[in-house]
């Protein structure tokens, strides 16, 4: 079932970037993301399915939280935007445009641009939620220069043939540095589970990763980048990725170089196991 949903999505990813015709250049990539930022009430794949079809979208939300949770209501004949939701084809959001009531508060229109706000005690609980996935933390006293990396392990023979069981959950290792502070430690782990997510360590059916590891270097650590861009910033942290892109994402790069599908599910999955965002919700 996920592969078939793996798949229809991807078609559908790949259809509306050939008949929009964005994304095109490196410039717009970076804008993608950026826009992705904007957006962290929905996962990030149903971000680029708004963008799609409004591009200069403020803020949506489902008609039930326009009410529970911003006391707005939706103004008559306003036409609804379509995301993929589960365990249904699609479900309907409104753009503010089509609200009226109270004004939306700041912190929420404006929540990606906050920065700074991790701490020790939440990095704690995060390691505590991996380790139940089979992916323990370790905090080592390296040099500054040095944030930190993830490991595979050494008898992969059995990773690689595991089941989707818990029975047989994998061991992976990621070290971060015990020197830096909660942002960096949360952008080096971000960035570290963006390569486990996005394949570049091999397949892993109990954590739903792809098999990339013929990537190359430059374009692993681009892609693991830009994950790790768009879930800091969609939950207040800001990390280096803004002058790493700057210097690898330009009119050079053409989308067709990334596998947007497999970036946005990455980052989708991150916040999924770190329990990072509570996202639109459409039932009492």
């Amino acid at each position: 079932m996920d592969d078939l949903k793996n798949t229809d999505e991807r078609s559908l990813l790949a259809q509306l970037l050939d008949e929009s015709k964005l994304y095109k250049e490196g410039k717009n990539f970076k804008e993608l993301l950026d826009f992705v930022n904007s957006l962290s009430n929905f996962a990030p794949f149903n971000v680029f399915l708004l963008h799609i079809q409004k591009p200069g979208l403020r803020f949506a939300a489902s008609k039930l939280d326009w009410k529970k949770r911003f006391n707005r209501t939706i103004t008559e004949g306003a036409r609804p935007l379509l995301i993929l939701w589960p365990f249904a084809p699609v479900a309907l959001v409104y753009d503010i445009d089509d609200t009226e009531g109270d004004d939306l508060p700041a912190d929420v229109a404006q929540a990606f641009r906050a920065t700074g706000t991790m701490t020790a005690e939440r990095i704690q609980v995060f390691i505590k939620k991996l380790i139940r996935q089979g992916i323990d933390i370790k905090l080592i006293e390296y040099g500054d220069a040095h944030a930190g990396h993830i490991q595979r392990p050494e008898h992969d023979r059995k990773v690689r043939k595991q089941s989707v069981t818990a029975k047989e959950k994998p061991d992976y290792l990621i070290r971060l540095n015990k020197k830096h502070d909660a942002n960096v430690q949360f952008a080096t782990l971000v960035h570290e589970l963006a390569h486990l997510y996005l394949g570049h360590l091999g397949a892993d059916k109990f954590l739903k990763a792809p098999d990339r590891h013929e990537k190359n270097n430059n374009t692993m650590e681009l892609e693991a980048e830009s994950v790790c861009y768009i879930v800091c910033h969609r939950n207040h942290v800001k990390p280096n990725s803004e002058v790493y892109l700057t210097n690898f994402v330009n009119d050079e790069l053409q989308v067709e170089d990334m596998d947007l599908h497999t970036l946005l599910k990455a980052a989708g999955q991150i916040e999924t196991i770190l329990d990072l965002v509570e996202h639109t919700s459409f039932k009492d």
